[in-house]
């Protein structure tokens, strides 16, 4: 997404599937390729990982200023 993803956007590269169709691929953006998924951020249920996501979008936001 040239501009940036917003928070409660899904991504373009998003498949049908929910996965990512450029993983691993160079033009992954670094901000998904750095994201290291733990136990504590996906927990035991997908709406679990998905709230923890949402979260985590608004607090980096550029329009938070708390992620400055």
């Amino acid at each position: 997404m040239p501009n940036g993803k917003p928070a409660g956007v899904p991504c373009v590269q998003l498949t049908p599937d929910l996965r990512c169709a450029i993983f691993g691929q160079p033009e992954r953006p670094d901000c998904c390729s750095g994201l290291q998924a733990s136990l504590e951020m996906c927990g035991d249920n997908r709406e679990h990982a998905m709230t923890w996501l949402a979260q985590l979008e608004v607090a980096t936001s550029p329009s938070n200023p708390q992620s400055h």
